[in-house]
């Protein structure tokens, strides 16, 4: 690793940190030209998590803020625009918060946290104590705000306070950027205290947004856009841009040109390929991007391990309740023909609602479409018409979210089919290859399957393993390990039933061509050359039962070797 490269700012959002300690940066700063040329008095950006919105938040706060460190972007793109930067850059007062850190079981709590939160903010503003432009009384309103206990409706006013306190003092008009707005809105509903955060984040913004003279702009982002009716009543002056819209989109997110310079520069280019399937695929507007996150933490993986394999980053970084809400709903028909169409890779056209309340969102399931393409586990492809957008799952990374959850919804409704579950252990313990056949092919009918014209045969053959692997779990007489190296190789399954009077070996086959028969075949030839049932003898175990399974989409073939016998 060539210890002369910057570093790859893994989870750094202080724009001035990122560039005075050299981390790596991809150059967005003419975000700040696009915003000044194209403001609306209020403006909302909504991004999924993880592409980059606290990052772009502490750069325009660099840039505006009285006295800000113009080096920091003396070998950035905007400081190519001398006039804009002579007109703007350290001229304004700023106010920057982040509600991200609202985040808290009980409404009583939450707002602690929020009163904390907005009195670190007015404190680096105590120079306004000293100010011989405010009154007496103006001071006593700026004390008001550091009060030990502050009234709710003290703190709703709060940055409205302090915006008409910095003008008169500046004699300048104030830039307000709030971060994660939607953070307290989608932890209040998760906990149940909705209704009470609602109202509260609605009387601050009122305040500080619809009647405030001193303001400027101001700059909000999150990933929701949250309905106007809920929290932005009577906003009239809000500019939102969405995930839909062409404007500012390559401002969130990689660009293909973006990642392929990084690779250049980590002398990992040979990788491109990888890293596009996996972390590429998503539309914002006309823009094709990468998801920041991915590739950066993948790249740092790179640097250390040459030979390591991608890796679902993004999905650590949140529950994904959205995508396991949407697979519950695949009990009905129409449903699960969609979640297979999504995985094959076809897009399906939906109306999307990009205007939701946290009450909303997975009331149905046409909500549920409209969540999914909000939070970036779709995306849109082509342009919509109106509201309706062709809708895909953008790379693999979101692929084996779904997957996942697909498994999971499969192994919770496992235990409901108790009476098919008894026939099919006692069928693999008895050497009944056409009766096993049969009922696995039921079980098969019930999920959603993994179609053959997207996902690579590994993936495959590892979706249908997850499902037998859960069927019999269900057995609590039987040790079922997987993967294990028996032999000369490793096992797909192996099972030790009844305290070790018999044991059974299973290997598994996707049959891509659907000839079921062959591949069958196959696999009992794999076991028989590798030994697969030495594990077992070596246990003590003399009766082996020895299976070849192969799937094709929903279809199913069981055989067993001739050697195996029943007792």
């Amino acid at each position: 690793m060539n210890s002369e490269k910057k570093r790859l700012p893994i989870g750094i959002e202080n724009f001035e940190e990122l560039l005075k300690e050299n981390f790596y940066y991809v150059d967005k700063t003419i975000y700040i030209k696009e915003l000044l040329e194209n403001w609306a008095k209020v403006n909302l950006f909504t991004r999924p998590r993880r592409f980059g919105k606290s990052l772009n938040m502490s750069m325009l706060k660099s840039f505006f803020e009285l006295d800000s460190d113009k080096g920091v972007f003396r070998n950035l793109a905007i400081s190519g625009d001398k006039a804009l930067c002579e007109e703007y850059m350290g001229k304004f007062p700023v106010i920057s918060i982040s509600l991200k850190g609202v985040n808290a079981d009980s409404y009583e709590t939450a707002y602690d946290m929020a009163d904390q939160m907005m009195k670190g903010e007015v404190r680096k503003f105590q120079y306004l104590l000293g100010s011989d432009k405010l009154t007496v009384y103006d001071k006593q309103a700026f004390g008001m705000l550091l009060q030990p206990e502050i009234k709710e409706a003290v703190l709703c006013s709060s940055l409205k306070v302090l915006s008409e306190l910095l003008e008169k003092h500046h004699n300048s008009k104030v830039i307000l950027l709030i971060d994660e707005y939607d953070v307290p809105l989608a932890k209040a509903y998760e906990h149940g205290y909705y209704n009470q955060m609602v109202i509260f984040i609605r009387n601050m913004f009122e305040q500080v947004l619809k009647t405030n003279d001193s303001l400027k702009f101001a700059v909000l982002t999150g990933c929701m856009r949250i309905s106007k009716e809920s929290i932005f009543t009577g906003l009239n002056n809000l500019k939102v841009l969405s995930i839909a819209d062409a404007q500012f989109d390559e401002f969130f997110g990689f660009t293909g040109r973006e990642v392929k310079e990084m690779l250049e520069y980590y002398d990992l280019s040979d990788h491109y390929d990888e890293i596009k399937e996996w972390y590429d695929g998503y539309q914002f507007g006309n823009a094709d991007v990468y998801c920041p996150w991915d590739v950066i933490n993948y790249c740092d993986l790179l640097r250390s391990d040459p030979s390591a394999q991608p890796r679902n980053f993004w999905s650590n970084t949140s529950g994904n309740e959205a995508v396991r809400r949407f697979v519950q709903e695949s009990d009905k028909a129409v449903v699960k023909r969609e979640i297979e169409r999504l995985l094959a890779g076809d897009a399906i056209t939906k109306e999307i609602r990009q205007e939701l309340t946290y009450k909303d969102m997975y009331a149905s399931v046409d909500n549920l479409w409209s969540v999914l393409f909000t939070t970036g586990y779709l995306t849109q492809r082509g342009k919509p018409e109106g509201d309706y957008f062709r809708l895909a799952i953008p790379n693999i990374e979101i692929r084996k979210i779904f997957t996942a959850q697909i498994m999971e919804y499969f192994k919770e409704c496992i235990p409901k089919n108790g009476k098919l579950l008894e026939k099919f252990c006692s069928a693999l313990k008895s050497g009944e290859p056409e009766r096993v056949e049969e009922i696995l092919n039921e079980f098969l009918r019930q999920t959603i399957s993994i179609r053959d014209t997207f996902v690579k045969k590994q993936l495959k053959e590892n979706f249908y393993h997850g499902i037998l692997v859960g069927i019999l779990s269900f057995d609590n007489s039987w040790s079922v390990s997987s993967n294990q190296e028996a032999g000369e190789g490793y096992s797909d399954i192996l099972i030790e039933g009844d305290n070790g009077e018999y044991g059974i070996v299973i290997e598994l086959k996707y049959a891509e061509n659907g000839m079921l028969t062959e591949a069958c075949t196959k696999a009992l030839e794999q076991i028989k050359l590798n030994r697969y049932e030495q594990a077992l003898l070596d246990e003590g175990i003399k009766e082996i039962l020895k299976y070849g399974i192969a799937f094709h989409k929903k279809k199913c073939r069981v055989m067993l070797d001739k050697e195996s016998h029943s007792w």
